[in-house]
């Protein structure tokens, strides 16, 4: 699993004009069961994305095809852990 840290690196104003395309971006990437919750820092310097994957590539990849990242908009920094405890409802996604 995979804890995404987005930085925001430019106005908000830049970021909304591209959030329509980003939250393209993520409905994509949840239809394919990669990513499993996403949202808006407190207060609103970025953004936290949590994913499954085959690997810290394969999320870098991914990452590049944001249109945050695509447009300069944001850093981003991930880390990866091992799951020992979750929900039970998880299971099915942490298994496929």
């Amino acid at each position: 699993m995979f804890i995404i840290d987005l930085h925001y690196i430019a106005p908000l104003k830049k970021l909304d004009e591209h959030m329509t395309d980003h939250v393209k971006f993520l409905k994509t990437y949840y239809k394919k069961n990669i990513l499993l919750s996403s949202g808006r820092k407190v207060p609103r310097t970025g953004g936290i994305i949590l994913a499954l994957a085959k690997s810290r590539d394969e999320i870098d990849i991914i990452m590049k095809e944001d249109p945050f990242y695509i447009h300069q908009l944001v850093e981003f920094t991930v880390t990866e852990f091992m799951t020992s405890q979750y929900h039970p409802e998880l299971k099915k996604l942490l298994k496929g």
